[in-house]
């Protein structure tokens, strides 16, 4: 089985050698709560997270408000809830863009050979060489602030690694003594791809998306902190990072620590789960 590939190959080793079941167990479950949580926020949130109160401003933890209140006065805890939905969708779209073309390369490279093989992997090979957050940045330096423009950027820029695992794991199927029996009966190469091929390597490549989904969180929540992410009025952890600055500085370091602590869990969990997926999937595979 071809080894997973992933961003950061470091950490990747640390979670793998690591990730037991207990701490894959916590994991999933941390991942299904942040989810959850982005899904019920309108029911989960006390307040409006962009509901200024000034009176409040820098308020510590009361009955009414357990995490406090940002230098704005707004509530630290709906700012947080409704900021899961906001730094979720960002990396989603970076993932199911990436893995939706990358898969679409390697297996066309992997399957046709020859020079659209030899185009496809220098072209991948040139994105590469370029990294995703200083293409994200002059993306958004042209396009301006929002979502959409950094979710592009770095879909492009994370393509190359979906596209290179879907490539090797491809070009293993092919030597399958079942692809040759689907030839031999006339089956079209796009449906021994897309009905016989992909179904067997679709359990690797979802779980290379689901460590790529960290990493896109955790880039996307730089970009925020850099204040080149999301408008100022959206609820988003990186952006909650970079107002919670006047916070700490005044001693009240819960609105800025907090989404810390969040990106950080969050990257870690599907990291885990990822690698716990992949490790599942090697072990099975003959």
């Amino acid at each position: 089985m071809t080894a997973v590939l992933t961003r950061r190959p470091g950490l990747s080793r640390i979670t793998s050698r690591s990730a037991g079941a207990p701490l894959h167990t916590l994991c999933l479950a941390f991942v299904a709560l942040v989810v959850l949580s982005a899904l019920l926020v309108p029911w989960l949130a006390p307040y409006d997270p962009n509901a200024v109160d000034l009176t409040r401003a820098l308020a510590g933890t009361t009955a009414d408000h357990p995490l406090g209140a940002d230098a704005a006065g707004r509530d630290t805890l709906s700012r947080l809830l409704h900021g899961a939905r906001a730094s979720l969708l960002g990396p989603l779209g970076v993932v199911a863009f990436s893995t939706l073309l990358g898969v679409a390369v390697g297996m066309a490279a992997a399957w046709r050979g020859g020079w659209l093989d030899s185009v496809l992997s220098r072209s991948t090979e040139l994105v590469f060489a370029f990294p995703g957050m200083l293409l994200a940045i002059i993306v958004i330096s042209v396009y301006g602030e929002g979502l959409l423009a950094p979710v592009i950027a770095l879909a492009v820029a994370y393509l190359p690694y979906v596209s290179r695992l879907t490539r090797s794991l491809v070009l293993a199927e092919r030597t399958r003594p079942y692809v040759s029996a689907y030839q031999v009966q006339g089956h079209s190469p796009y449906a021994i791809c897309v009905r016989h091929i992909l179904p067997n390597i679709a359990p690797v490549v979802l779980a290379q998306a689901t460590i790529n989904f960290g990493y896109a969180l955790m880039d996307l929540a730089g970009l925020s902190f850099l204040g080149l992410g999301v408008p100022p009025l959206t609820p988003d952890w990186g952006r909650m990072v970079f107002d919670g600055q006047t916070a700490v500085q005044h001693g009240y370091p819960l609105s800025a620590v907090l989404p810390c602590v969040l990106i950080v869990l969050t990257v870690v969990a599907f990291n885990v789960v990822g690698e716990r997926w992949a490790d599942r999937v090697a072990r099975r595979t003959p």
